[in-house]
């Protein structure tokens, strides 16, 4: 199955959503009684977790039709999970990525390290997509872009044996299929692939010059981008509960408007696949939060780890 991260359609569909009520919520979480207490606390929504609104008819639940996965039809799926073979998570830069002006790939990987509690491998950018895959240009934008199908092909033959997902990052806008106007990413869960794209991210694919706080930002929305992706490879599908990072998104505002983080439903199912001790988790969190100035993100971590853990926090500690 292939999993669009984010994306526009030549042509839209209509449906009509309807936000879920609280029990309807709750539900989707499941009973935690059974939980150590960190982790009950910290899937407790509380205020800290917005609702979901209504979309406006751009929007992605203006066009799809989701459901929502609840924690339990998310374990009754049988998702992969990484065990003792394959363990790591590999990222493989494709094309050219200059530093300077977009996401360090050293960041991408100490914030996907830290979000996952696995270990993050950075591969050596390849240019070997260039030679290989399909291209176009976008009738809307005259920018090049790269079919995805072409592109999980081929890091599906390169998957190192280790992996649990190998994920493909590019600077080149991408599209699924000529019926599309464009993809933030896709995703083959069964294959343990995925691929993403920043060009929609970079200032300068609208003709505007990068500057401090474009860059802050651009390594935001890749952040975004790449632990959306690859939540996707653990079989965990698009959020209808709350305001959280697996909303799918359907232009650059509603990607925006989504979190850093995962609503209570996703951090259960991320938690049941990896086992990651959560009070450690939102910590290296936090710590890298601080460290590039997503103080908002910061301060909601704070908040959360002063719940979570009651008379072992300080905003001191690091």
């Amino acid at each position: 199955m292939l999993i669009p991260l984010g994306t526009m359609l030549l042509s839209a569909m209509t449906s009509r959503f309807t936000p879920p009520t609280r029990a309807q919520q709750l539900a989707a979480i499941g009973l935690t009684t059974a939980l150590p207490p960190p982790l009950q606390r910290a899937l407790e929504p509380r205020e800290d977790f917005q609702p979901i609104p209504e979309p406006e008819p751009s929007d992605w639940l203006a066009n799809h039709t989701e459901v929502g996965q609840t924690f339990d039809q998310f374990t009754r799926s049988l998702p992969n999970r990484p065990d003792n073979h394959r363990s790591k998570l590999y990222l493989q830069p494709l094309g050219r990525f200059n530093e300077r002006d977009g996401p360090g790939l050293d960041q991408l990987r100490r914030f996907t390290t830290a979000f996952f509690m696995m270990e993050v491998v950075v591969l050596p950018p390849s240019d070997w997509a260039q030679n290989h895959i399909t291209s176009r240009r976008n009738p809307w934008t005259g920018q090049t872009q790269l079919l995805t199908g072409d592109i999980l092909h081929a890091l599906e033959a390169r998957l190192p044996k280790d992996a649990f997902t190998l994920l493909g990052i590019t600077m080149t806008d991408l599209y699924p299929e000529p019926s599309w106007n464009f993809v933030f990413g896709q995703a083959s869960p069964r294959d343990r692939v995925g691929v993403y794209s920043f060009a929609r991210y970079d200032p300068r694919f609208y003709g505007q010059a990068p500057t401090a706080d474009s860059r802050k930002l651009m390594l935001r929305r890749s952040c975004k981008v790449l632990a959306h992706e690859a939540c996707h490879m653990f079989g965990i599908e698009h959020c209808v509960w709350f305001r959280c990072l697996m909303n799918g998104s359907n232009h650059l505002a509603e990607s925006d408007a989504r979190p850093l983080h995962l609503c209570p439903v996703d951090l259960r199912k991320l938690q049941w696949s990896t086992g990651f001790d959560v009070v450690e988790r939102y910590r290296r969190l936090l710590d890298f939060h601080r460290q590039e100035g997503f103080e908002d993100e910061a301060q909601w971590l704070d908040n959360r780890l002063r719940f979570i853990a009651p008379g072992n926090w300080s905003r001191d500690t690091r």
